[in-house]
């Protein structure tokens, strides 16, 4: 599976707050993961599109992680702000 997507555990939360963070308003933008992402999403909404057609959503509470590799277009529905931590 290249996107995951899943209720994290309180630990996993707690990991992941000390990422850093970052945020983005409402945009369309393509993106190539040239190293493994994972992600927690604190706010927003997000649809991704990736390059085979497979369509992704997730949003506020989710952990979301992207394998390398992966070609995708994003669509910020909502205004987004994550912690993230690549490798």
């Amino acid at each position: 599976m290249k996107v995951r997507v899943w209720k994290p555990t309180e630990e996993e939360v707690l990991k992941a707050k000390k990422w850093p963070t970052w945020e983005k308003e409402e945009s369309v933008f393509d993106w190539y993961y040239d190293e493994p992402e994972q992600f927690y999403v604190i706010e927003g909404e997000v649809e991704v599109t990736l390059d085979d057609g497979t369509r992704v959503s997730f949003g506020a509470g989710d952990m979301v992680r992207f394998d390398s590799g992966v070609s995708c277009t994003w669509n910020v529905k909502k205004y987004i702000r994550k912690h993230y931590n690549f490798g």
